[in-house]
């Protein structure tokens, strides 16, 4: 009895530590580089700052949102078109301000608050090889060339052809029907690789990523201004800021350091010179003071 006793005081003591030791803080984060980066950026950072912090990264778009709505993240940074266009459903085009307002108001009916923009826009586009690009310089080139039965091998990422700020849209805007043949889905990383092999002709890019410029990548024009704003931004569940007030300072300060040409740089760190994601967090961090 004595015994059994002894082991229940030690398990519930077990369980009190575990409670005592739980994360107060839960980071989302998506599972490319940027998000990687930017998720344990946020950790390292909070952390500096006392918060316990428990990562949760690597998850697709809408699991990371709905992580976020039912409260298994309390925050993770999110970018102003996705939430405009794939989570809203707003087919209005909008300005940088504009979706950013939309996004704001929209998002806070669902207890979700958006802190300060940051002043990278990691939208999508379409690059090909500047060695070998088709004679392609923009969209309507690219759609006009589909439309005239021309082969372009177009590399994706599983969730592009889905979207509706994606390959729907995009073709219905410049006016194409790219058939399957000229489609070669894989995982986003591998695209670049893909590409600057020769293996596909052209492929889905995002601006901020630092191997557009390590391969020689030259990034079709969107002529006709399709591809919406995405700006990266730190959004954080409305109750939980509530409870730590100090979050939107200590958030909107590292918001204001990010920008295109700071995550072209760290992103490259990863992908093109291979330093780990957590050394060039620490780096940064470092470099600005933050830890």
């Amino acid at each position: 009895m004595f015994k059994s006793i002894a082991k229940a005081a030690v398990a519930a003591t077990a369980v009190l530590a575990g409670a005592a030791q739980a994360a107060d803080l839960k980071v989302g984060g998506k599972g490319f580089t940027e998000q990687l980066l930017i998720a344990e950026i946020t950790t390292q950072y909070l952390e500096a700052k006392g918060h316990s912090v428990e990562k949760i990264d690597g998850m697709g778009t809408s699991v990371v949102r709905a992580a976020l709505e039912n409260g298994q993240v309390d925050l993770y940074w999110e970018y102003t078109g996705t939430s405009l266009i794939t989570f809203n459903k707003v087919e209005e085009k909008l300005d940088r301000e504009a979706t950013y307002a939309k996004v704001k108001e929209l998002d806070a009916e669902k207890g979700i608050t958006w802190l300060a923009p940051s002043a990278a826009n990691n939208t999508y586009a379409l690059a090909v090889r500047e060695s070998d690009d088709k004679g392609l310089s923009s969209l309507s080139d690219l759609a006009t060339a589909y439309n005239a039965g021309k082969k372009v091998n177009l590399g994706v990422n599983a969730e592009f052809p889905k979207r509706p700020d994606g390959l729907p849209g995009l073709e219905k805007a410049y006016g194409f029907d790219i058939g399957r043949r000229d489609i070669t889905p894989m995982q986003g990383g591998l695209i670049y690789q893909a590409l600057n092999e020769g293996e596909i002709d052209a492929g889905l890019v995002f601006a901020t990523d630092g191997r557009i410029a390590a391969f020689g990548f030259k990034v079709l024009a969107d002529d006709k201004g399709f591809f919406p704003d995405y700006a990266l931004t730190p959004t954080v569940r409305t109750e939980v800021l509530e409870a730590n007030p100090e979050l939107s300072e200590q958030l909107n300060a590292l918001s204001t350091l990010i920008t295109d040409d700071l995550m072209r740089s760290l992103n490259a760190r990863v992908d093109v010179e291979k330093v780990t994601i957590e050394d060039v967090a620490t780096e940064f961090l470092t470099a600005q003071g933050l830890i």
